[in-house]
């Protein structure tokens, strides 16, 4: 079998590039593609030469799927991973790809957690709410308890709620399903007993 030869790269839109073997068409690839791939008129497409073509294409495609998950949203570096292994990438694709969005600042499972976080008791949840739902988007443990940490303490989230809804047997189960412990629990019914409303 002998090997095909380019016989014209020609631009097609930005970053695009329409690639022609032997004298007829044969596939529009990103430009980047064409570069790691050593493609060039007159060139032939050996075994190595499509290896590194596949291999780039895989790469891009990789990283087109990342970027258009975090454009959606923001990820933690597993639900990234998810999502690109769900779009059947290598194990090692992914891994670069997740390292590249890392080094660029675009995953950062401090920041989601952090902010998860906040967001999550700025709507009255308590701790164990926002640690389940933490530990959902596959959140490394450290990183949920340091994202807890950071919030102001419960005792005092739970305090305000009570403030403004009033203390009653009705608010403490309220807390308690919106995932608030019993060691912040515990005082508010000790309070309702005391006071009679128990």
């Amino acid at each position: 079998m002998t090997t095909p030869v380019v016989t014209a790269l020609r631009a097609r839109g930005p970053g695009r590039v329409a690639v022609e073997l032997d004298g007829r068409p044969w596939r529009v690839l990103p430009l980047e593609a064409v570069y790691a791939g050593s493609l060039a008129v007159g060139a032939g497409l050996d075994r190595i030469s499509a290896r590194a073509l596949r291999r780039e294409l895989r790469r891009l495609d990789a990283r087109d799927v990342a970027v258009r998950a975090l454009r959606a949203r923001d990820h933690t570096t597993a639900s990234l991973e998810q999502r690109l292994a769900d779009r059947g990438t290598t194990p090692a694709v992914r891994r670069e790809t997740v390292a590249a969005a890392q080094r660029a600042g675009l995953v950062d499972d401090q920041r989601f957690a952090a902010g998860r976080a906040a967001l999550l008791a700025s709507r009255g949840a308590g701790d164990l709410l926002i640690g389940d739902d933490l530990e959902r988007h596959r959140v490394p443990a450290d990183t949920i308890r340091a994202a807890i940490d950071g919030l102001e303490p419960e005792s005092i989230r739970a305090a305000a709620i009570v403030e403004a809804r009033g203390p009653s047997p009705r608010t403490v189960r309220y807390l308690a399903g919106k995932g608030f412990s019993e060691a912040t629990l515990e005082p508010l019914i000790a309070d309702l007993v005391t006071e009679g409303l128990g």
